[in-house]
């Protein structure tokens, strides 16, 4: 499972767009010495990739990005969260350590051990983490520059039925949830969103993931920097767990393409 490619992978959009699309969980590539400290065997290592990987997500915001009439860019994660989450708080801020899934997971998504007891995550932090989160924060920083505004577009699946891990898993799963924050996502965004989806299905708000991607540097303090979570529910465009993309997935890509048009 040595990866092939980057650990992640800046793509480079319009000079004048404001938008990064940001896919962190669409890989399943783990690094041999990472698969070494993870204590499931192959299959069932597969099986938990299956679950927690948001498959297809990656060509979904390729095709947008390639539908859209200003380009935007693409900040893509090449290895799996089981290496690390890089949107989780790396201390004790992370709420989903309570389950042992921080920035470095410990268990499963039906909680069961994933790497061994009194495992030190600050190896892959320092390793994988921390440079990502440097690369996502000059990217951003990038388009401040360049544009004088950030739209970061996260772009997620989850499964349609809840998986034991969800601190928060037992309301709404609509085919679409907006993940908003109350700095960062402005009104105009979100009815962007929810114009732009209306095609897919319903689309619901904050259930059942809530929140969405900003790096620290600017979370909380930079108002040109506005984000949107966009979680796609599974069963709409791919079989599952794990299985093979269907006839919804241009569908959502061009959907996808029309927000990014509408906040360009």
């Amino acid at each position: 499972m040595t990866p092939a490619a980057p650990s992640f992978e800046l793509l480079a959009g319009a000079a004048g767009s404001p938008v990064i699309l940001h896919v962190p969980h669409a890989a399943r590539e783990i690094p041999d010495g990472v698969r070494a400290g993870i204590v499931l065997d192959d299959g069932a290592l597969e099986r938990e990739l299956d679950h927690l990987t948001d498959a297809h997500t990656a060509e979904i915001a390729e095709e947008a990005a390639r539908l859209a009439g200003v380009t935007p860019w693409r900040f893509v994660n090449r290895l799996s969260r089981l290496v690390v989450d890089p949107e989780r708080f790396p201390d004790e801020r992370e709420e989903m350590r309570a389950v042992g899934m921080g920035a470095v997971y410990t268990r499963t998504t039906h909680r069961e051990v994933l790497r061994g007891a009194g495992v030190d995550p600050e190896p892959l932090v320092e390793r994988y983490f921390r440079p990502y989160a440097r690369a996502m924060t000059e990217a951003v920083g990038e388009r401040l520059a360049a544009v004088g505004r950030a739209v970061v577009v996260d772009v997620h699946s989850y499964p349609t039925e809840r998986l034991p891990y969800e601190l928060h898993g037992e309301g709404p799963r609509p085919p679409v949830c907006l993940g908003t924050d109350s700095f960062h996502t402005p009104p105009q965004l979100l009815a962007a969103a929810r114009e732009a989806f209306a095609k897919v299905g319903e689309t619901g708000l904050d259930s059942p993931f809530a929140g969405t991607y900003v790096p620290l540097e600017y979370y909380g303090r930079e108002p040109r920097v506005s984000a949107l979570m966009v979680e796609i529910r599974r069963d709409t465009y791919m079989s599952e767990p794990g299985g093979a993309a269907g006839a919804g997935l241009p569908r959502l890509a061009s959907a996808l393409a029309a927000l990014v048009d509408a906040v360009s």
